[in-house]
């Protein structure tokens, strides 16, 4: 009998897919790690608020924006097994000083900077595609995003009982205890990116990895696309601008984070940025464009374009509603009891319940992409996944209902159902719910490696950028609004997407073929051993 190929362990490929998603989901482990011991930090560090946990679940997300775009320049010039590696050892220093932090200004400089171990997402997409064929590529892609995915509902399931059971009660360290759980989160990160450098090599059949000569904006091969390029790159820089915004908002000890001076040199250096993006853009453009392009080198950046807004309306809203659900399920249903009259959401059960959004993707995102390689039209396939986010959306928008204004006018939030029967119900929708957001985000990366494969750390940069674009995003807005109005907006958010998707989406070439084309990714040279 034929072994599985998924566990054929002889298959270096398969090798390699299982060595890149466990790093995947140690980079995912690491990055949200402050979710489900938000609450535990609110009770041990008594000047940290609710604000505060806001505005960090948003600095969470934003470096991880240009870091992606930098990543996706790397990884084209020097590999992707040297940039995981070297992503994994340096990010777990941010993680010890977040950890061991005794200030809010510490705490919010090492999660800005941790923020960018999220860059690791595209690197292994990369990998993956220099592994498999194209009629394998949504699969693949797929199982490698699902399992590493999952590190985010790994950390709400064992960090609390981490935190409380093992350090805390078996060793004692009492109010300390979550910090050493986040030490040993970036332990483990530390300890996988040496193994990961010496178990893989970046291409398969002894060939010779050989990148870029140099970084440098994404090349497009007309002028409209040039156009489009230019005019999406601009919310990259824009929501660094709308990160900075939110938090000189935040006030401590009636002194704001960031002075109304400093926001506006933060506007300043962003536009140049933006204007030395334009420059750079157009000295690498326009001389190409002004000779020609070759018919076999042009590709469509509308669908560059198309992919950058779904990724913005589900992995954005993954980002978020995973930065905020341990919260929303322990405040919603804080007041359930079970028979014996005791209060069932504890802060570790809530981080259980709201991993049932991301646990799904051991299953969901790769189904995404199996389908989007069965169904013969990957276009099509998107489309159903972003309606079903925007369904999914609605349903989650009405697990709670609003309750009694408090003190402060805001208006609270409780079960629209009473009873252990609703809190079911709620996992089932959000499972549901999860179950597109995951499976859309299968079926987009079944595509972008398609457009154009030597450019492919480029174009999963940009996308993936769009995916903490979103996050960022939501995650202002979520600042602002209650969680059921939130709901609402990020199911508003998949329905524009859809829109987008149906009109400049195109189906890609050749994007069933079973025969690799590693060509298109380096310069073929034979070599011996490990490159």
């Amino acid at each position: 009998m034929k072994k599985p190929e998924l566990i054929d362990f002889s298959q270096e490929r398969i090798r390699v897919l299982h060595f890149t998603w466990i790093a995947f989901f140690v980079t995912f482990y690491v990055w949200f790690n402050m979710a489900p011991l938000a609450t535990t930090m609110l009770k041990s560090m008594n000047q940290l608020t609710m604000e505060h946990i806001k505005v960090l679940a948003i600095c969470n997300v934003a470096l991880t924006i240009p870091a992606r775009i930098v990543v996706g320049a790397l990884i084209d010039k020097y590999g992707p097994r040297l940039i995981f590696s070297g992503l994994m050892i340096s990010m777990s220093i941010p993680t010890f000083f977040f950890a061991f932090g005794d200030s809010f200004t510490q705490l919010l400089i090492a999660r800005l900077i941790l923020g960018s171990i999220g860059a690791g997402f595209v690197i292994g997409i990369r990998m993956v595609a220099q592994w498999f064929p194209p009629n394998m590529i949504g699969r693949a892609e797929g199982f490698y995003a699902g399992w590493g995915n999952f590190g985010s509902a790994w950390a709400a399931m064992t960090l609390p009982w981490i935190a409380i059971t093992f350090f805390q009660d078996w060793l004692g360290l009492n109010a300390d205890s979550w910090r050493w759980a986040l030490a040993f989160n970036g332990f483990v990160s530390l300890v996988y990116g040496f193994i990961y450098y010496f178990v893989v090599r970046d291409l398969p059949n002894g060939m010779k990895f050989t990148g870029a000569k140099k970084t440098e904006p994404m090349k497009v091969t007309s002028y409209f696309d040039l156009a489009q390029y230019l005019v999406w790159s601009f919310p990259l820089v824009g929501a660094m601008g709308i990160l900075a915004w939110r938090i000189s908002t935040i006030e401590i000890e009636g002194q704001a984070l960031i002075t109304s001076e400093i926001l506006n040199i933060i506007f300043v250096l962003l536009a140049l940025i933006f204007i030395a993006h334009v420059i750079k853009t157009l000295q690498v453009n326009l001389p190409s464009l002004k000779a020609g392009v070759p018919e076999d080198e042009k590709y469509p950046w509308s669908s560059v374009a198309a992919l950058n807004s779904t990724y913005f309306a589900n992995f954005g809203a993954e980002l978020a509603v995973v930065s905020m659900l341990p919260m929303f399920f322990e405040i919603t249903f804080q007041n359930l009891t079970n028979a014996d009259g005791q209060y069932v959401m504890t802060a570790t059960f809530a981080g259980l319940v709201a991993s049932s959004f991301a646990v799904v993707n051991l299953f969901a995102r790769p189904l995404g992409g199996l389908i989007s390689d069965k169904l013969k039209n990957r276009k099509r396939v998107i489309l159903i996944y972003m309606f079903g986010i925007f369904l999914g959306f609605i349903g989650m928008a009405n697990i709670s209902a609003w309750g009694p204004v408090d003190s402060t006018g805001t208006a609270t939030l409780i079960p629209t159902f009473d009873g252990m029967w609703w809190l079911i119900v709620a996992v089932i929708i959000t499972i549901l719910c999860s179950i597109f957001v995951q499976g859309a985000e299968g079926a987009t990366f079944a595509i972008i490696p398609l457009i154009k494969k030597r450019m492919t750390g480029q174009i999963a940069g940009m996308a993936g950028a769009y995916g903490n674009v979103g996050a960022v995003v939501y995650l202002v807005i979520y600042s602002m609004v209650d969680a059921k109005t939130f709901f609402f907006i990020i199911a508003g958010g998949a329905v524009l997407s859809f829109l987008y998707c149906l009109i400049f989406l195109k189906e890609p070439k050749d994007s069933f073929s079973e025969e690799m084309d590693s060509h298109e990714y380096v310069v073929q040279e034979k070599v011996v051993g490990v490159n």
